[in-house]
């Protein structure tokens, strides 16, 4: 069972998540009602993830934060605030913070946010362990993800990051499906919607690139995500 930090002054609001998250999200959920009492329960227990209210008394949650940031810079931590300024949201993620709701927020949204965080761990773990494949053959191409180059018939053509990430996942993948949640959270870590219309951008970009092979296509997978098809 993961554990959750819940650092919320709001009492009526702290016991609502922490009762929903352990029967909903099935979680061990520790709430503490400041940041003072948050950082001690940090330091003398494990947790998965952390939620923290921004506005509290005695220690607010950017401050809790960057304290926890000192010891731990894995833990994925969300930060819960009512305000919705973006200095706000540049300070989180400046603090190291891997997430932001803005109050109010529906609590099925923080559970699949929490879910998302979760899970890019568990990839990125993965990804630790097994060693990265990095030259790929498709087709008549050549693709060197190190270097971001696509090599055909003498001709390179330089990808941006994403467009290398995205067509890297697309080939260890090559000839089966690789679901749209599974590409937005292993390059953008949050499949919203504006995310998926920038890896639409890139896809586009990505069939331009290989065209000039007929036996390459990258193909929509109605509902489930794209397949790079190599016959």
């Amino acid at each position: 069972m993961k554990k959750i930090l819940l650092v919320e002054d709001d009492p009526n609001l702290g016991l609502l998540l922490q009762d929903y998250l352990q029967l909903k999200g099935k979680f061990d959920v520790v709430l503490c009602t400041d940041g003072e009492e948050g950082i001690k329960a940090f330091n003398k227990q494990n947790f998965d993830l952390c939620i923290l209210d921004v506005m509290m008394p005695k220690k607010d949650g950017f401050t809790l934060g960057k304290e926890i940031r000192k010891t731990n810079q894995q833990v994925p931590i969300i930060f819960a605030t009512a305000k919705a300024m973006m200095e706000d949201k540049a300070s989180a993620y400046d603090l190291g913070g891997d997430d932001y709701i803005t109050k109010p927020f529906r609590i099925e949204e923080l559970l699949l946010r929490i879910n998302a965080l979760l899970k890019r761990v568990v990839n990125n773990e993965q990804k630790d362990n097994e060693p990265a494949q990095t030259q790929f053959e498709i087709g008549k191409y050549n693709f060197d993800y190190t270097t971001q180059l696509i090599h055909f018939e003498g001709q390179k053509q330089k990808l941006s990051t994403k467009e290398a990430e995205l067509l890297q996942l697309l080939c260890l993948k090559k000839n089966t499906v690789l679901t749209r949640e599974e590409a937005l959270l292993a390059i953008w870590h949050d499949d919203n919607y504006f995310n998926g219309r920038s890896m639409d951008v890139f896809l586009s970009k990505l069939r331009k690139y290989l065209r000039e092979d007929p036996k390459v296509e990258i193909l929509n997978v109605h509902g489930k995500g794209y397949k790079l098809l190599v016959n």
